[in-house]
């Protein structure tokens, strides 16, 4: 008798400014899911909000320089908290793998969703979605463990004053607290500049951070949670080629202006620490599943770190598989692992 597949619901899109990025890591993991065991489905969000059937997944992929986008004439989904429906009928999806980037997605609220309608899902839960998202918030965490963070400040857009940035050192970077891809970040190198880049980043979210730049060298490692133990990749160095000035927006995903290497030059028993600490706040943020963690490597030998991603970008060429691949995982093994992961947790939030 034949075992009938994993029905696995990829749910890409979204309301946030990383609709595309999503599409994009949706259509990677159509391309390395194994079909042997997952059937998978898509579904889509609109920027507007409204959940449909993706059933042309060649939609998903970027044509050039046009970014995809989820149609809002696509047959609409139904949700709520009994599951998915489509012209009344059930989905019935065994597991959904949220591959949603940034606010309404990946900051909780999809998490309390499946939570309520007991389904499994990939990734971190309802708390630790949130916090990671809210970088104010992560920072604090993050300090309470000893880890070394960027100085600065949190300006909220209904009372904020200029005045609360006099102790902080040039060059500045200013960004919302709860953005992703480097959406409405800027960097301000004295104070002519600062209030047109507060402006920008509250055009994102209503809280905004503004932090002294560290200079350093850009860190990343990715964590994989295996059989319940979470487990550090090798480290990878971001390169930034062109006339970038920091790792934004167009440099991730437009102007292929940026190259990752594995550092081989760095002093003995620092990409060891770096691991350890992406390690380290992983754990204190309560994550599951996977997550990305960015630091900084400065000349004086301190690591700082900037954030943590719980549902990094996910297409084949992304940081977080190319990463994974230096340990000789593939990206099909990751996605695989996921899954499984989801699969073998409870389904409720009180776990």
């Amino acid at each position: 008798m034949t075992q009938s597949k994993i029905k696995v619901a990829i749910l890409c899109g979204g309301q946030s400014s990383e609709h595309e990025i999503s599409c994009i890591s949706a259509a990677g993991i159509l391309s390395a899911i194994d079909r042997d065991r997952f059937e998978p489905v898509v579904i889509g969000i609109t920027r507007a909000g409204k959940w449909v059937m993706v059933v042309e997944h060649s939609v998903l992929n970027k044509k050039g320089s046009a970014m995809p986008e989820i149609s809002s004439d696509l047959p609409q989904v139904n949700v709520d908290i009994h599951g998915f429906e489509v012209s009344g009928k059930k989905l019935d999806i065994d597991v959904i793998f949220p591959i949603l980037h940034g606010p309404y997605g990946e900051d909780g609220t999809v998490q309390g969703l499946c939570e309520m309608a007991g389904i499994r899902y990939v990734g971190s839960g309802v708390l630790a979605s949130a916090v990671a998202m809210d970088k104010s918030f992560s920072k604090s965490i993050f300090t309470a463990h000893g880890m070394k963070v960027a100085n600065g400040i949190v300006l909220h857009a209904k009372q904020w004053s200029a005045t609360q940035i006099d102790n902080l050192k040039y060059p500045l970077f200013v960004k919302p607290a709860r953005s992703g891809s480097s959406r409405g970040t800027s960097k301000v190198k004295d104070a002519a500049h600062l209030a047109d880049a507060i402006k920008h980043a509250f055009e994102f979210d209503t809280k905004v951070l503004v932090e002294e730049a560290i200079v350093g060298r850009e860190i990343e490692c990715g964590v994989l949670e295996l059989a319940g133990t979470p487990h550090a990749s090798p480290i990878g160095e971001i390169k930034i080629k062109g006339n970038h000035e920091f790792y934004d927006y167009e440099a991730k995903y437009l102007d292929d202006a940026t190259e990752v290497i594995f550092p081989v030059d760095l002093p003995a028993g620092v990409e060891a620490k770096i691991q350890d600490l992406a390690v380290k706040a992983f754990a204190a943020l309560g994550c599951e599943g996977l997550a990305r963690v960015d630091f900084f490597y400065t000349d004086k030998g301190e690591i700082v770190i900037n954030e943590i991603n719980t549902m990094p970008g996910f297409t084949p060429s992304s940081m977080f598989p190319k990463l994974w691949a230096k340990a000789g995982t593939t990206y099909s093994e990751i996605i695989t692992s996921l899954i499984d992961a989801a699969l073998v947790r409870s389904a409720h939030v009180t776990r």
